[in-house]
């Protein structure tokens, strides 16, 4: 396989963290090779989604008009949730979240939140997935305006009443690989950073104290291996994520500044470094509110995603290879219905309790896969194989930095006493 290594590299070189993407009566993932237990009932095909996922849009330039966007409160959601439990996912119109989102909804067990940038398009979507009507509502969030996320969170909490939050699944993101020049948020951050970090940074502060109430209560935000340098898709593939001083986020972080260590923009590195900004979170809210709070915080990678909506800047050319090139030569391709219900696992699996874990399945990409007798590689990441606790790179445990960069997105976001967890911090 070792002949391989620089084809991948060059095709993975134009691909995501997505895309290199993270019992009983609980959530598992199927066994290609045995009888399935618990998963999502059929979906569409991956026919029928890829052209709709390929042929979305850019983000306008304004992404939240607060006057005319935002979405009146809707109330008396306790009742309409019942005994089960409320799970919020972000992103989840399209690719992951959605078929996370269906997984969860048709066990019985989670009343879903689809927090969508296009609440239409979330509906549409959850009616083609055949999710129940009373097993899920879909909610105003764009990730690229703080306020948005202010508002979010009010209408959730009018909705919900006093019943908390159980778990927060953070999987929206953006991807610009090829964009020349950094597009911006409404409060003027790049956009990869702003959406994938900033907006989830301020989402998941702004509820933590919610979800202490809860007991069991997780949270998880979707990481990279090409955050993690020690796997093939982070550590061979250029450009590598790093943080280096954090130069821009001391320097504000917002425009004209568009990387996080204050270099000229770059726009695949930008998407990496976002997704190190995200591992990093994680492991700071374990250290500062585990403890008090009992919330298991963690990441995951999924698998390659190679449908996934975040290559829809790609030639058709690419679209069409990349997948075949994930299956049969790297071993790290994983369906996007698969890939949702392991991000479903994570927060229902009685096994993924335990905080400050990047869960991965099947060898989690540190290494090229290895021959098997169906033809197709195994061991790096793909379809098949079991949840096991992955190791991340020094970059993302990193604690001096990480603690950094809390401190200084804190400052970017403009958060004050009121917004920040009233939780004991563990520091």
């Amino acid at each position: 396989m070792v002949r391989f290594i620089p084809l991948m590299a060059a095709l993975a070189y134009l691909a995501p963290s997505t895309a290199f993407a993270p019992a009983s009566s609980q959530i598992r993932i199927r066994q290609h090779t045995a009888a399935p237990s618990i998963v999502a009932s059929p979906s569409p095909s991956s026919s029928s989604l890829l052209p709709a996922m390929l042929t979305e849009t850019d983000l306008p330039e304004k992404l939240y008009f607060p006057k005319t966007d935002k979405e009146p409160a809707k109330v008396l959601g306790g009742l309409k949730i019942g005994t089960r439990k409320l799970t919020v996912i972000t992103g989840a119109s399209s690719g992951l979240g959605l078929n996370c989102a269906a997984t969860l909804a048709k066990t019985g067990r989670h009343f879903v939140v689809m927090a969508c940038r296009d609440v239409d398009k979330g509906k549409r979507a959850a009616k083609e997935m055949g999710m129940p009507d009373d097993s899920y509502v879909v909610m105003k969030l764009e990730l690229g305006s703080l306020q948005s996320v202010r508002d979010f969170v009010f209408n959730l909490k009018a909705f919900k009443s006093a019943r908390p939050v159980n778990n927060l699944i953070c999987n929206a993101a953006v991807y610009k690989p090829t964009d020349p020049e950094p597009a911006w948020t409404d409060d003027g951050f790049e956009q990869s950073m702003g959406i994938n970090h900033f907006g989830h940074f301020l989402l998941v502060n702004l509820l933590v104290d919610d979800m202490a109430k809860a007991k069991g209560a997780r949270c998880c935000i979707v990481g990279s291996i090409t955050g993690n340098t020690n796997t093939v898709g982070g550590g061979l593939v250029y450009p590598q994520a790093d943080l280096g001083t954090l130069a821009g986020f001391e320097a504000g972080a917002k425009k004209p500044i568009s990387m996080a260590d204050g270099k000229p923009f770059f726009g695949a590195k930008a998407y990496k470094d976002s997704k190190v900004c995200n591992m990093m979170t994680v492991s700071e809210l374990h250290r500062r509110y585990h403890e008090s709070t009992g919330i298991a915080f963690s990441s995951m990678y999924p698998g390659c995603i190679a449908e996934t909506s975040l290559f829809r800047e790609k030639r058709p050319w690419f679209r069409k290879a990349f997948p075949w090139f994930m299956k049969y030569v790297t071993g790290g391709y994983v369906g996007m219905q698969e890939a949702g219900e392991r991000l479903a696992q994570v927060v229902d699996d009685p096994q993924c309790t335990k905080s400050d874990v990047y869960w991965s399945w099947n060898g989690g990409a540190q290494q090229v896969g290895r021959w098997s007798p169906d033809g197709k590689p195994r061991g790096a990441g793909g379809s098949g194989g079991e949840i096991f606790e992955n190791q991340q790179s020094d970059a993302v445990r990193d604690r001096e930095t990480a603690m950094k960069m809390w401190e200084l997105s804190v400052k970017a976001c403009g958060m004050d006493e009121k917004d920040l967890p009233k939780a004991k911090p563990s520091v």
